[in-house]
């Protein structure tokens, strides 16, 4: 498993992505299988040390047979099937098309990114990543460029409106040079990998990827930078309390987001109802975390919800002694917390789960089983 900065100052697209992964170490062996399993032509992919703007940086080459197949997104479906990272890179692609030229996902026919070449990007950065096991990716803010630029559908401005649309909600700017400096696939492989978006985040890093686009305007590195390694933390271990607000997510998710903040390492996770901006009803959602597992939290909550930021403060937490012991209600045991000050029992409390579990081992009311346990629990105090 790693953690992963990407560094998208100077713009993206899947080819530079490609020659960050390969210069970070992924064998070329690993995204070309990942391609050839789903390509239904040959497709072929050439690794190449180049420079950009005097830097070294890995250029890695898709080489497929010009094809004037437009391939609507159930066709790329079905090419996908099984391929849940990737078909999730083509769905944002999709939903993006179909919202800048009012249509619906179904009907948009992919001309550029529905093109061999593009495909492999895809499918290969997903592999990719998948091969460094990539726990978190943080994106800085993402160049985009100025200008125009020639595509199927005539003269665009830049940043193209699909990459617009793809880009809405995350950090970026026009960059250094007037010429698209991110494509529809980079921005579309950059949001669905991303799960945090900001500068490099406190890390050791134990390789560099630097990868290579097609061309290397004079005073701008065309270049993707890709830092693998293990994030340090925050805070040292002091507890953390993260907070987010969320209006656009169906309530029915929530006791799953919770359990899986609690999975990722979260101490307690909690929601707290309020009613925002024009008389929106939302939910703030709070996780208190050591914070050395906050980097597992905040992906958690990136990945299981809507938002697109975080707040978080540092705690001071006094915390009480704790032990285990249990109690017996009819032959079952039901295990008791008690929480200890300054060395005396102030709190006894029978873990509920295991009162469920007598219950309905012993077929007896829950409250009932429960009165009991809390009662023979008074011993310990």
């Amino acid at each position: 498993m790693s953690d992963v900065w990407v560094d998208a100052s100077a713009g993206a697209s899947g080819d530079m992505l490609l020659g960050a992964l390969v210069g970070a170490g992924v064998p070329p062996a690993v995204l070309q299988e990942a391609i050839d399993e789903v390509a239904p032509e040959p497709v072929a992919l050439r690794v190449e040390e180049v420079r950009r703007g005097g830097l070294a940086a890995t250029r890695v080459h898709v080489d497929a047979a010009e094809s004037h197949h437009h391939r609507t997104w159930r066709d790329v479906r079905s090419m996908l099937a099984g391929r849940d990272l990737a078909l999730s890179v083509f769905e944002r692609l999709a939903v993006a098309e179909a919202a800048v030229h009012g249509t619906t996902p179904d009907e948009v026919h992919f001309h550029e990114v529905g093109a061999l070449d593009a495909i492999a990007d895809i499918v290969g950065v997903c592999a990719g990543f998948e091969h460094l096991g990539a726990r978190t990716v943080t994106v800085s803010p993402v160049a985009v460029g100025s200008g125009t630029v020639q595509t199927a559908h005539g003269t665009l401005p830049v940043p193209p409106p699909a990459v617009a649309e793809l880009l809405r909600g995350v950090p970026t700017h026009a960059g250094a040079v007037a010429m698209e400096l991110c494509t529809p696939t980079g921005a579309a492989l950059l949001t669905t990998l991303a799960t945090a978006y900001g500068p490099q985040p406190a890390m050791t890093v134990e390789t560099i990827g630097v990868g290579a686009g097609g061309r290397d305007p004079e005073g701008h590195a065309n270049v993707l930078r890709l830092f693998a390694g293990a994030a340090t933390g925050s805070g040292g271990g002091e507890p953390l309390l993260l907070e987010c607000n969320v209006d656009d997510l169906d309530p029915r998710v929530w006791p799953a987001v919770i359990a899986a903040l609690l999975e990722a390492g979260a101490s307690d996770a909690w929601l707290t109802p309020i009613l925002m901006k024009k008389g929106r009803p939302a939910h703030t959602l709070h996780a208190l975390v050591d914070g050395a597992r906050a980097e597992e939290v905040r992906t958690a909550i990136f990945r299981q919800t809507s938002t697109i930021g975080l707040r978080e403060q540092p705690l001071r937490k006094h915390a009480l002694d704790r032990e285990m012991v249990a109690v017996e209600v009819d032959g079952r045991e039901v295990a008791v917390k008690l929480a200890r000050h300054r060395g005396v029992v102030v709190n006894a409390q029978p873990e509920y789960d295991d009162v469920v579990r007598a219950a309905t081992d012993l077929g007896r009311p829950v409250v009932d089983v429960l009165a009991e346990a809390t009662a023979l629990s008074r011993k310990f105090r």
